[in-house]
């Protein structure tokens, strides 16, 4: 089974003023850094998302770059890193990479056929 992946999204989440600073500091160094599209502060849980975050959106030949980074700069936040593969669900499912703690998802959203978070 073959999947084809157009893009990745990280998703760096924070929980509090002093996490929402150093979370500024990934931003801030990944976007500068890497060719990549920032999405929106979420400083409420959206989506499947159990936590405030933000993501990063970038193309599967800047994998090599920045997740190697994200592995050794997040700080202890947790990241969600999942694939686009067009298939909402499995690439939250089945297909996430985690850095720092594992985050359970509202996956029961993308199930209902919800795809804008």
């Amino acid at each position: 089974m073959e999947n084809d992946i157009s893009g990745f999204h990280a998703h760096v989440y924070y929980q509090d003023d002093e996490t929402r600073e150093i979370a500024t500091q990934i931003r801030t160094h990944a976007e500068a850094n890497f060719d990549v599209v920032m999405g929106r502060w979420r400083d409420q849980p959206v989506g499947p998302h159990p936590r405030p975050m933000f993501q990063i959106a970038f193309q599967p030949e800047v994998f090599q770059q920045i997740v190697p980074w994200l592995m050794l700069n997040h700080q202890g936040l947790s990241v969600l890193i999942h694939p686009e593969t067009g298939d909402h669900v499995p690439d939250h499912r089945d297909f996430p990479l985690w850095l720092g703690e594992k985050l359970d998802l509202d996956i029961s959203f993308l199930e209902a056929g919800n795809t804008s978070a």
